[in-house]
């Protein structure tokens, strides 16, 4: 992953983002009109035989002629493999499904996956995708899984997978507060990504009873952001924040950012810096004084590294980051099935309290269609990565 240098002037930082970054705001951003249920918290999904195979749906994207996104599908269809035949006491027909990044090209191939006998849909990839393919599903009464973490897409028939916003932004709330650090300084950048990452830091800070010390955007620019260094100084010198909470979503803005405001005098030895994305990503970010002492919130990696292992083992290359998430889809359902559960694809099953144990640590799916992942609390010291507050184990109990 790479990151070019930012220019002086009106810059747009979106072009400027690592690859992968992009992929991201393409993930969160793409949705159309969110899919609305009737009744709240409305059951849906199919009934099943869980003596009989369970024929599982997988969408992957295709013909996009990006080698990325190549990758990332050879990844979700490669781990969710691997899970089908991991799944012991449980017999998982997998079948996998190619479309383009159409919404219609998506809705077609669920339907002949339905038509074809499938119980539940995994993926598609894009919010848009989802959204559309949750629309066509939901008369027919199958629910959808959808690697994406757009939450407002979920609910309905329609989970996503991806971690969320709401959920990073709610860990790293509860430890800041937990740790005295009450009064949160909210600073987002002022695109559509930045603005639902700025209302899930409000909403988490809210939520456990920190305050929102205030609230300063910036444009994607490098004169943008020397714009509001100033106001942020102020906050910080006459006491009125604890702490900085930053989206910094696009690739190349944390590095400046966090070098404008150590210009200015704030690093985490004078207010505690917090971030909405990973730090340690690209590893090059590692050595900035500006991310030194910040938290950020990482993936449980007790389980990845062997996962990994067996990846690079079966299919002779890396695993795309995101690729995990087809294996904790087919791994929850497999779960529900070994266990007997003729509701197992349904709203009741998937929601199970105790939730799943995943590639990247526990979590569960909500009846809203969002998640809950475990995460640690991470921070950078002397360009390492440190662990501060290791991620829970489990929710009550796993389901897998």
């Amino acid at each position: 992953m790479t990151v070019t240098t930012i220019r002086r002037g009106r810059v747009d930082l979106r072009r400027l983002s690592a690859r992968m970054t992009a992929f991201a705001s393409a993930l969160l951003l793409a949705a159309c009109q969110p899919f609305e249920t009737g009744v709240s918290g409305a059951s849906t999904g199919q009934m099943i035989d869980p003596s009989q195979p369970v024929q599982v749906a997988l969408l992957v994207p295709g013909g996009t002629g990006s080698a990325d996104m190549d990758w990332l599908a050879r990844s979700l269809t490669n781990s969710a493999k691997m899970a089908a035949a991991d799944a012991q006491g449980a017999t998982i027909d997998l079948r996998i499904y190619t479309a383009s990044a159409d919404p219609a090209a998506s809705v077609a191939q669920a339907n002949q996956a339905v038509d074809q006998g499938a119980k539940i849909i995994l993926g598609p990839l894009f919010a848009d995708a989802a959204n559309a393919v949750g629309l066509a599903m939901a008369p027919r009464g199958v629910n959808v899984l959808s690697f994406s973490n757009n939450s407002d897409i979920a609910g309905g028939n329609v989970f996503v997978l991806g971690n969320t916003f709401a959920n990073t932004a709610n860990r790293l709330a509860e430890y800041s507060v937990r740790n005295g650090k009450r009064r949160i300084l909210v600073v987002a950048e002022d695109d559509a990504a930045g603005q639902i990452g700025s209302r899930a830091i409000q909403a988490a800070v809210q939520r456990n009873r920190g305050a929102v010390a205030g609230i300063i955007n910036h444009p994607l620019s490098q004169e943008g952001i020397d714009g509001i260094i100033p106001g942020v100084t102020q906050t910080t010198a006459a006491g009125n924040a604890d702490a900085i909470f930053m989206t910094a979503n696009q690739g190349a803005v944390l590095p400046y950012l966090t070098d404008a405001l150590a210009n200015a005098g704030i690093t985490s030895s004078t207010v505690q810096l917090m971030g909405l994305t990973r730090w340690d990503q690209p590893e090059s970010r590692l050595g900035l004084r500006g991310v030194q002492g910040g938290w950020f919130a990482i993936p449980d990696t007790r389980m990845r590294g062997q996962f990994e292992q067996r990846y690079r083992a079966a299919y002779g290359e890396e695993p795309h980051e995101l690729g995990s998430l087809a294996y904790d889809g087919v791994a929850a359902i497999a779960s529900l099935v070994r266990a007997g559960k003729r509701n197992a694809l349904t709203t009741a099953g998937l929601t199970q309290n105790s939730g799943f144990a995943g590639v990247n640590g526990a979590f569960r799916l909500r009846r809203d269609g969002t998640n809950d992942r475990a995460l640690s609390i991470a921070t950078i010291r002397n360009g390492r990565v440190e662990i501060l507050d290791a991620a829970p184990r489990g929710f009550g109990g796993i389901g897998f």
